[in-house]
């Protein structure tokens, strides 16, 4: 597979598919979907907002336009298998395995507050995401949905450079991002996500504490439950870091209050640090990596109509 002829071809589509005015941009009774994520009640003249702009909270990797809908506590399962390439001794990877596990939760229908632990570098990680517009039609017209997502990461490894103080701030890394998207139609949606990832400790005075990466992503709807993901991380400094641009591509799969996210990916970092900034893998010799999301989610807090109406 040569990932320049995917990219260019997903890109060529998604500029022709943004000038198409948004279709179908009412709630998911007529999409026929299950809402598991928020949906914010109409404010002033606005009545028609874009809804399920993506399935899930997460593209693949990172970070979809969705909030978790308030009083929701989202538990989230991501997997990395090994290579694929390791043939039949690793078992074509599944002998090998990292994991996030993580609780996202709903504060309000613009925030949601979440956090993880990997064990691939034994980080732990946190993060606030606003939504600050939402995609509408009618009286009001917004093209797009904006939020802001910020971060942090602090790797609990042993510090294995005794010739270095091991200060705490050492094992800190930060990054913050603006999420673009728009659901062009009822089948299209496609997102932008300028990123900034700032590492306090880096291998040499060479290597760069600050860095500037574009994440890309879009969704393909199958069917009602059913969509093909891309998910594409353009990193400017890739070939001076000796690392290379993260590609995955998955289906998302919704079953009632799960989603299924099966995808191959030439990273195996889960948090924004490592994906973003530590992929290795080539896709042209099949050093890819095989793994899925799972995500369920539980009611903490009942919506207010549903207390006051008791």
């Amino acid at each position: 597979m040569n990932k320049k002829y995917i990219l260019v071809a997903f890109f060529l589509l998604g500029g022709f598919c943004w000038t198409i005015p948004a279709l179908a941009q009412g709630t998911g009774s007529s999409g026929g979907e299950v809402d598991l994520l928020a949906d914010i009640a109409p404010e002033g003249p606005v009545r028609n907002y874009a809804a399920y702009i993506f399935k899930s909270t997460r593209i693949i990797n990172t970070h979809s336009i969705e909030n978790v809908a308030a009083g929701v506590l989202e538990f989230r399962i991501m997997h990395r298998f090994g290579a694929i390439n390791g043939g039949w001794y690793e078992l074509w990877g599944l002998d090998q395995a990292g994991m996030r596990m993580s609780l996202d939760y709903g504060v309000t229908p613009w925030l949601t507050v979440g956090g993880g632990r990997t064990n691939v570098g034994k980080a732990y990680d946190g993060f606030l995401k606003i939504k600050i517009l939402r995609q509408s039609t009618g009286s009001i017209e917004r093209p797009v949905s904006v939020s802001l997502v910020s971060g942090g990461i602090a790797s609990t490894l042993k510090w294995d450079q005794t010739e270095r103080k091991n200060y705490f701030s050492s094992r800190l890394s930060y990054y913050y991002q603006l999420l673009i998207a728009r659901k062009v139609s009822e089948e299209i949606s496609l997102q932008l996500t300028p990123t900034l990832l700032h590492r306090n400790l880096v291998a040499s005075p060479e290597i760069p504490n600050d860095l500037w990466a574009l994440g890309t992503g879009g969704r393909l709807k199958l069917s009602s439950r059913v969509s093909a993901n891309l998910d594409y991380i353009w990193l400017p400094k890739a070939a001076e870091l000796n690392v290379r641009n993260n590609l995955s591509l998955g289906v998302d799969i919704e079953t009632g209050g799960h989603v299924f996210q099966l995808h191959v990916s030439n990273g195996r970092g889960l948090n924004e640090g490592q994906f973003i900034a530590g992929s290795l893998g080539n896709w042209n010799d099949g050093t890819v990596y095989f793994g899925f999301n799972l995500s369920r989610v539980f009611t903490v807090r009942e919506p207010r109509e549903f207390r006051t109406n008791r």
